[in-house]
């Protein structure tokens, strides 16, 4: 079994932004999972995954010049389970990402290598820097039931504007 999984978000942002949906062919999600996700090239994907394996997000966008990263990502209750949806950042402090009991909702946290939107450590802006990706990890909790799919709202913040950001519930983990 592989440790980890990566789920990478490729994003069409020019056309998201012109028709203002991740919909109709905006998003692709695939991933590089060892078991057999369903739906990989959609929106819609569903992957497939074993208590304790690292999942990792990336967003990724088709046009290099416009810049896309994961706002945030959290997860929903999972049909036939009385769960409350995850408020707030999907973020848990260093060491909890993946604690949790029957009935809560996976959680991970957002990192990044380089400090984001072009700007360099000191907080200047640097001429021709882009936005660096942001990669949200989490570890599959064990209490997640198989079979069920697990659905998560994933958030995507292109360019700036009061329609930057965007988001879909159809994706998916769900364990083997």
């Amino acid at each position: 079994m592989k440790t980890q999984v990566n789920i990478i978000a490729v994003v069409d942002v020019i056309g998201a932004l012109s028709v203002k949906t991740l919909l109709d062919g905006n998003l692709c999600m695939v991933d590089d999972g060892a078991f057999d996700s369903t739906h990989q090239g959609t929106a819609d994907l569903v992957t497939v995954v074993k208590p304790g394996q690292v999942v990792s997000w990336t967003a990724l966008a088709l046009d290099l010049q416009t810049p896309v990263e994961i706002k945030n990502i959290s997860f929903m209750p999972a049909s036939g389970h009385n769960g409350a949806a995850a408020s707030g950042p999907a973020t848990t402090p260093p060491g909890g990402a993946g604690a949790g009991a029957q009935g809560q909702t996976p959680q991970g946290q957002g990192t990044q290598g380089r400090p984001a939107h072009g700007q360099s450590a000191q907080g200047q802006e640097q001429e021709g820097d882009k936005l660096d990706l942001d990669v949200w990890t989490g570890v599959v909790p064990h209490w997640m039931t198989p079979g069920v799919p697990y659905r998560y709202r994933l958030e995507l913040q292109m360019y700036e504007g009061s329609n930057s950001v965007m988001s879909i519930d159809s994706p998916a983990l769900m364990c083997q």
